[in-house]
Order: C-alpha cells, then sequence, then structure tokens
C-alpha cells in the first residue's frame, strides 16, 4: 500500500489553470442517487498524473492511486469531478452499468489558522530566498503573498488542512513553527525549508526587554 502524506501536493500551474484540480483535494461525501447507500471518496493529494485517494462504499474503503484526466480523477471504476470545489459528481462505469452519486466537500479538521503569518527559507536549488506570507484563512481560502526568486505575487490560495497551494508555491506545517515551501521551476519541483518569522510586535517587545536587562 503506498503510503499517503498530506504535505506533498504538486500540481503543475497549467493544469491548474485549466481544470482547478486543487479543488477536488480533500473528503467528499454524499449517496448513490439509485440506492441511497453513503458513498465516500477522498483526495489526499495529487501529483502531476497519478492522485492519491482513498474510497469508500459499501462499507469498506479502498486505497491507492487514481489517474489525472484533464479535470477529473479515475481510480479502477469510478470517475470524479468538481466545477466549484464543494459538489462533485462521482460515476461508476462496469460492465455497461452505470451508477451515479452526488458528493459534498467535507470541512477539514485541521488547524488551518497556524498557516497565518510570515514564511522564509532558502535554498541553493532556488537561487535565493523563497518566502510565503499568509495574510488570513477564511474556510478553503487564504489570502496569500509569496516572493520566489525575487517575483512577487499576491491572490488566493486553496488550503486542505496544513497545505496551501496558491500557483507555483505551497506551503506546509505541521506545528506552526517549522514548514516546507515547495516552489515549481519549469518541470522541476524544490522543497524549500521555512520558519515562520515571530509577529513585527513579538519582535519588538523582545528587542525592548533586551534592552531593559542590558540596562539592568
Amino acid at each position: 500500500m503506498a503510503a499517503i502524506s498530506s504535505t506533498t501536493n504538486q500540481i503543475s500551474p497549467a493544469n491548474e489553470r485549466l481544470y482547478g484540480l486543487s479543488r477536488l483535494v480533500g473528503e467528499w461525501k454524499g449517496k448513490w442517487a439509485g440506492n441511497g447507500q453513503d458513498v465516500g471518496f477522498k483526495v489526499v493529494n495529487i501529483r502531476g498524473a497519478t492522485a492519491q485517494v482513498e474510497y469508500t462504499h459499501h462499507g469498506r474503503t479502498e486505497r491507492g492511486l487514481a489517474t489525472v484526466k484533464g479535470g477529473t480523477l479515475t481510480f479502477g471504476n469510478v470517475t470524479i469531478g468538481s466545477k466549484d470545489g464543494k459538489t462533485a459528481a462521482l460515476v461508476f462505469s462496469a460492465g455497461g452499468g452505470k451508477a451515479s452519486a452526488y458528493l459534498q466537500k467535507q470541512q477539514p479538521a485541521g488547524d488551518a489558522n497556524m498557516l497565518v503569518g510570515s514564511w522564509g527559507g532558502s535554498s541553493d536549488d532556488t537561487q535565493g530566498t523563497s518566502s510565503f506570507r499568509v495574510l488570513s484563512v477564511d474556510g478553503k481560502e487564504a489570502k496569500v503573498r509569496t516572493t520566489i526568486n525575487g517575483i512577487t505575487r499576491e491572490g488566493t490560495g486553496i488550503v486542505y488542512k496544513n497545505v496551501i497551494m496558491f500557483g507555483q508555491a505551497q506551503l506546509s506545517t505541521q506545528d506552526g513553527k517549522k514548514g516546507t515551501i515547495i516552489v515549481q521551476s519549469g518541470l522541476r519541483s524544490f522543497a524549500v525549508p521555512a520558519t515562520k518569522y515571530p509577529p513585527a510586535d513579538a519582535a519588538a517587545t523582545a528587542t525592548t526587554s533586551t534592552g531593559v536587562n542590558k540596562l539592568v
């Protein structure tokens, strides 16, 4: 069984612009249209032309790799796609028979607020410092500003648990203190170790405190 990690999403900017694949990342739940039985589909991550998924049906869960086809994922006999990142269509097709289900995106249980703040790190692979500033998190979206290779971009990123994906960059953290910025350059991706900077007011307080101690 493949090891599953929620911090290794690598979606090419071209595919993201065309298909919005990051909308599929997360957990989906619903019922089959024909018999009303529960069905679930979880997209753990997407890496190029494959995705790590979990498909739950008839009380059992199958885990493995799905194939990315345009804006949809195909896992065995089922295909899933979503246009808005809130609802998804799941289609089962085998032996001439078909079944469909409509799924709802589930709110992730992870605390995305620990991503808020300024992150930075450097790597020889990226030829300089990379910074990822998370201005705010609102549900599945985050206002971010990145500076990669001297180029600054600002906009809305996609949030899934402890991961934010924005354009050619991705930020993840496990503890809200140390993290990883994944930078895509051409066809290659680089992982840059990142540290969360203290808030400006906290830094100022620490400086003042140090000054007082010296005087004393």
